[in-house]
């Protein structure tokens, strides 16, 4: 069979699978395209749950990465409420949850990550929510308001965002962070303590080197998080924001190489079957710009696989490679990422965090791997430049906000 007539199957319909599938299409793939999605509604952004779906300002609809009428039109076999259960690469099937079977020429996984559950007493009470799905985020819309308590167990940027959400919504709200320092694994000491001090102003309170030890409730809903110093902090509902694992169990039952994560190469081609892709958060991938292999949460990079396995299966040059980034929003602040702190001997703030206007670069030797910028867009668009390219910078000019930065990235 040609590659223009193969069927493709699509385990996952989150942005990558719902990507992958679009550009299919639009690349000219003429075959069978079949999405398989667990939840009810078609492919959407995510990136909105934790900030204007809490708040009241996104839907399903508004979210939707292409309408509903969208799958239909183009010949795309979209499966909502099911899941994958078994890989059979031999027969080249997808066991689906209905009870039927799926027969594929190309697959491509993109089943993403789940929120990591905390293995403690009362973590199934009602009330404990996590974020990941539109599901998880209209619970948690319902549940919090003015006059409601919210606790946050974790202080990455999920809960830094859904704390900020929460105080948006009237509620109060305690971040509960087991490390001396929020963002303490993401982030470096400028950027922790600049975030907690914004977010104190807007008054969210936070436990740092607080282990929430059980979670406590009256009528099978939560009440309070017992914390291991013999605290417990009251509330009415809690999130879990403490990572998330890669829903890899799929590909490693039917013996894909995995490692946290299916391992793939620049055309997000599993390195074990030539006829299985990864992409998004499940694929562990190459990352030339700091010669490692890397599992990224992020939608720029959910958007480049599937250009990646698009173009592979079309037979389309390989798109060139980017520079990794991502972003959060937080009340009034934009913060834009590029790179990763890999290897980094030195970091170097350039503007003043009390304006809420600046950047931090993490340098190696003389040369940028990753930029986090607050409110500095020419700071982020130049620094992502400067990685991608791998050029040797100033450090003199790069500190200097007088000079500007296109001509520290001349």
């Amino acid at each position: 069979m040609s590659e223009a007539a193969a069927h493709v199957v699509i385990v996952g319909a989150g942005h990558a699978g719902g990507t992958a599938a679009a550009l299919l299409r639009q690349y000219g793939h003429a075959g069978a395209i079949t999405l398989i999605g667990d939840e009810p509604i078609a492919p959407y952004q995510r990136p909105p749950l934790s900030k204007a779906w809490l708040k009241g300002e996104a839907d399903a609809d508004s979210l939707a990465l292409k309408p509903t009428e969208f799958y239909g039109e183009n010949d795309i076999d979209f499966r909502p409420s099911v899941t994958a259960t078994r890989l059979n690469r031999g027969a080249k099937t997808v066991d689906l949850s209905d009870g039927s079977s799926v027969a594929y020429d190309t697959l491509i996984l993109a089943t993403g990550a789940r929120a990591i559950a905390l293995p403690i007493d009362g973590a199934d009470l009602d009330g404990i929510l996590f974020l990941r799905t539109a599901a998880h985020a209209e619970a948690l819309k319902a549940k919090v308001g003015p006059g409601k308590k919210l606790a946050v167990v974790g202080g990455g940027y999920i809960g830094l965002e859904v704390a900020a959400s929460g105080r948006a919504l009237g509620a109060e709200v305690v971040v509960l962070e087991r490390e001396p320092r929020i963002l303490a694994r993401v982030a470096c000491g400028t950027l922790s303590d600049f975030f907690q001090g914004y977010h104190e102003k807007h008054g969210v309170r936070f436990e740092l080197g607080a282990t929430a030890a059980a979670f406590v409730g009256k009528d099978g809903h939560v009440t309070g998080v017992p914390l291991a110093d013999g605290r417990t902090i009251d509330c009415d509902a809690v999130v879990v924001g403490v990572g998330a694992h890669p829903n890899d169990e799929l590909a490693k039952d039917a013996g894909l190489d995995c490692a946290r994560g299916v391992v793939v190469d620049l055309d997000a081609r599993s390195v074990s079957d030539p006829s299985i892709f990864a992409i998004g958060d499940v694929a562990h991938r190459p990352m030339p710009i700091y010669d490692r292999m890397f599992r990224m949460e992020s939608v720029p990079n959910a958007l480049e696989q599937a250009k990646q396995v698009a173009s592979a299966i079309t037979g389309r040059p390989r798109p060139p490679g980017e520079c990794p980034w991502q972003w959060s929003d937080q009340f009034d602040l934009k913060l834009q990422i590029a790179g990763y702190a890999f290897d980094v001997d030195e970091i170097l703030v350039r503007g003043d965090p009390a304006t809420a206007k600046f950047a931090v670069f993490h340098l190696k030797g003389d040369q940028v791997q990753s930029v986090e910028a607050i409110n500095s867009p020419p700071e982020f668009m130049m620094g992502k430049q400067l990685i991608l390219n791998r050029k040797p910078v100033d450090k003199a000019k790069l500190a200097d906000p007088s000079v500007s930065m296109k001509e520290v990235a001349a």
